[in-house]
């Protein structure tokens, strides 16, 4: 059992890496470097299409990786 866990674990990771590098950057040149913070903050930016599919999938994947990554390390030793 924990040998099943643990590749999940690997695979999420990978998985999780590839999301959050597909992504594209919120603040992208100078201007957004200084101000994409606020925006981001307060959400004047709407995901939409593919960048809504990858935000929700990171954050899928994200959580799936906490709970495999606690299972592995307190449940399962």
């Amino acid at each position: 059992m924990a040998d099943l866990v643990n590749i999940i674990l690997v695979i999420d990771a990978v998985v999780l890496i590839v999301l959050v590098v597909l992504q594209s950057g919120k603040s992208e040149g100078l201007s957004g470097a200084i101000s994409g913070g606020a925006e981001q903050l307060f959400g004047k930016q709407k995901a939409r299409g593919v960048d809504l599919i990858l935000h929700r999938g990171t954050v899928i994947t994200g959580t799936l990786f906490f709970v495999l990554a606690f299972l592995s390390a307190y449940v399962l030793q």
